[in-house]
């Protein structure tokens, strides 16, 4: 294939990148599924390196939830370093999660003088808590700058694992991370704090049924990470992707996801040079990565795990977005996980596929039986109350600068919170709020404990990707998150309003006579429906109509983080959280602040930074091209040349008016930015427009920047 000539960076990148030939397949390379788990401290490793009798107390910790014995951290922490010794580890860090919405480390090694000599050493005091620097993590007011003190404490529920590097490896702890009053920093804290809630509340409303009260909660998830890949050659020429994550500037090309050729199609070599290593790199980790294929945009793919618990999974995704990052890096590529890094195509998202289970019972899986089944709805019609009166809630946890560029848009739900049944659920509904029979062909009504529901497949329902919250069959699909955010907020939120939920139904049900315990779940079942159903939608949620009838039903809309935020700070929201041992007063505040000004400054960094690339690299390039068109259109005319002078005249008419629009936007932008984020945002669009209208008017050779169809393409 033949290259253009140009005479900037962006032509040897584009020539680079065109002569880079992939390896060829090695047929002889089976998956080595032998190496899965070997980075993790996992019970297998707990049963070869502790004691007996502290494994198996450990092990009650970690499988059933058991209260942690502080006695026993010496022979953990002991054992632990025997065991990332022998992996090549010299330093341990406690790896934990802050506000910043990414992960935090600080490595101590094993080291320990011991006069002349030195020994390696790690004691339960330096396993269970830690001592980081706090200050300059956000913490929306909880500490001052000049208190430094914060902590970490050891999550025993999520297993040490190795972080290797060039000339060694780290042992990592996963740990929750508060301040010196006891406020959590973090957003591991109140997740574990929220499975709690989840956990009382269930076992409360299991109790109510007659199931035996003291069963095993466990709250599960499996994130879809969505992301993009560009040769690294582009990104270094891209200064708004280096410091926003995303393009600031760029016209989509004549083709990109139009014809829905990249969708589940054949993956490129050198892309899966790319996922094959990272699927060895989660494997050694202990993260089941399961599936992985092209999404719809060009250069957009997805990897999707199996589920775990909700905790552990969290966890993982944090990894799954850092192995994605650091092995694009060897491949020569730059793994973007903005929601929109490229606009006018799809975006990424993060699809939070959360389910919660009773002992081996799947709370959101039909039964074959009238208990399971009145199980089954009693949890659904809970959730569709808490989703509907929370609707606030949810949406602030999928917020953020990136997101509001995605929500929406023509390959993410819209930020109303609505929730998709399937034609079959949203039948027996129907069929429990009025009595009609779901077939039609009798008036009988569904009475709970004595019909069964109509036979369900495993999967009950079809799936609706503009649905934000949609019922896929044994679990709820929320496709709202974006695909930078941490798995914790949504899981935070959705724990809690369910337990909210749960409670309130089994308020109902409790003490109340076996005899007349159906009588009274079909009533209670019947008012949720009548006054949450509004919720419940199961169209296309991509259409204007939707939005106006929305409107009708009384839905929030959200549009935006300004608009979705307020909610955390609520007395109502407060109050539930504090009643759920959540959050605080003080701790919603804090985060309030945090993602307010997470916000603010994200805005004001990409406005500056699209003033100071259309004032340095764009406007001397259209300059420079005018004035060259310019003086070959006085050329012609002096030379007395009247063909194609017309045309010429034209172009430069056209490309001068563009001018001036470009220098006119650069100054709105420029006074935009002494003032509010609305005026930022107003005037980056304005001046996009303005860069994006001349861009295909200027020389193709003399362009600065890699073009869309470049970046999209040539992978």
């Amino acid at each position: 294939m033949s290259t253009p000539h140009y005479s900037n960076g962006r032509a040897h990148a584009v020539q680079s990148i065109a002569s880079i030939t992939p390896p060829p397949p090695c047929a002889a390379a089976p998956a080595n599924v032998q190496c899965y788990g070997e980075d993790v401290f996992d019970a297998a490793a707990m049963r070869e390196y502790l004691p007996k009798a502290t494994c198996k107390e450990l092990l009650a910790t970690i499988e059933r939830g058991e209260p942690l014995n502080t006695e026993i951290a010496g022979d953990v922490a002991h054992a632990m370093k025997e065991w990332a010794i022998a992996r090549g580890a010299t330093s341990y860090t406690h790896w934990f999660q802050p506000l910043t919405g990414s992960t935090a480390e600080k490595h101590d090694s094993f080291l320990e003088p011991d006069g002349c000599r030195a020994i390696l050493a790690f004691s339960g005091k330096s396993l269970i808590k830690g001592e980081p620097d706090a200050s300059s993590f956000p913490s929306g007011g909880l500490r001052s700058t000049f208190e430094a003190r914060g902590y970490t404490a050891w999550d025993p529920t999520s297993p040490a694992f190795i972080k290797r590097h060039g000339n060694g490896a780290t042992l990592c702890i996963p740990t929750a991370f508060c301040s010196y009053t006891g406020e959590a920093l973090d957003k591991k804290t109140p997740l574990l704090r929220s499975v709690q809630a989840l956990t009382e509340s269930t076992r409360r409303l299991m109790k109510c049924f007659g199931l035996p009260g003291d069963e095993k909660v466990s709250v599960t998830l499996g994130a879809e990470q969505e992301y993009f890949l560009i040769d690294k050659q582009f990104y270094v020429l891209r200064p708004d992707i280096q410091q926003t994550g995303r393009t600031l500037f760029g016209t989509a090309p004549a083709k990109h996801q139009q014809l829905e050729d990249h969708y589940f199609g054949a993956i490129r070599q050198r892309v899966i040079n790319f996922m094959s290593e990272v699927e060895q790199n989660l494997w050694k980790l202990g993260i089941p990565a399961k599936t992985r294929h092209n999404e719809v945009a060009p250069a957009q793919f997805e990897l999707a795990p199996v589920f775990e618990d909700v905790n552990l999974a969290c966890d993982h995704n944090m990894l799954i977005m850092e192995v994605l990052r650091q092995t694009a890096e060897r491949h020569g590529f730059v793994c973007l996980l903005h929601e929109k890094p490229f606009s006018g195509v799809n975006g990424s998202g993060k699809h939070n596929n959360w389910s919660v289970n009773y002992g081996k019972r799947n709370l959101l899986n039909p039964g074959s039986n009238p208990q399971d089944n009145a199980i089954f709805l009693a949890v659904l019609c809970a959730i569709i109350e808490a989703v509907d009166r929370h609707a606030d809630l949810l949406r602030s946890s999928v917020t953020g600068a990136g997101n509001d560029h995605r929500l929406g848009a023509n390959e993410a739900p819209p930020a109303v919170m609505s929730m998709y049944l399937g034609d079959q659920l949203a039948a027996v509904i129907d069929h429990l709020e009025t009595g009609a029979d779901s077939q039609g062909s009798t008036a009988r009504s569904m009475e709970i404990g004595v019909d069964t529901l109509p036979p369900l497949p495993k999967d009950a329902t079809d799936r609706n990707r503009t649905s934000p919250f949609a019922f896929t069959g044994n679990k709820f699909e929320f496709r709202a998150p974006g695909s930078s955010h941490s798995c914790s907020g949504p899981n935070i939120v959705l724990n809690v309003i369910v337990a909210e939920a749960f409670d309130r139904m089994a308020a109902v049900l409790e003490n109340t006579p076996a005899a007349e315990f159906n009588t009274v779940l079909q009533a209670h079942l019947r008012r949720i429906i009548k006054d949450h159903k509004r919720v419940i939608f199961n169209g296309d949620g991509y259409t204007r109509e939707w939005l106006e009838e929305a409107e009708r039903r009384g839905l929030p809309h959200a549009r935006s983080t300004m608009d979705s935020l307020h909610c955390l700070v609520t007395p109502e929201n407060v109050a539930l959280f504090e009643r759920y041992h959540v959050f605080s007063a003080r701790e919603l505040d804090s985060r309030y602040d945090v993602f307010m000004e997470d916000y603010h400054r994200k805005v004001r960094i990409e406005g500056e930074v699209s003033l100071e690339m259309a004032e340095n690299m764009i406007l001397p390039v259209v300059c420079t091209d005018y004035k060259s068109m310019l003086s070959a259109l006085t050329a012609a005319k002096s030379s007395g040349i009247a063909a194609g002078t017309a045309a010429l005249q034209a172009k430069v008419e056209q490309l001068g008016s563009l001018l001036d629009a470009l220098h006119a936007r650069c100054a709105e932008l420029r006074a935009a930015l002494q003032g509010k984020h609305e005026d930022i945002l107003a005037a980056m669009t304005a001046l996009r427009a303005a860069v994006d209208a001349v861009e295909p008017q200027v020389d193709n050779s003399k362009w600065p920047l890699p073009k869309y169809r470049e970046m999209l393409f040539l992978y």
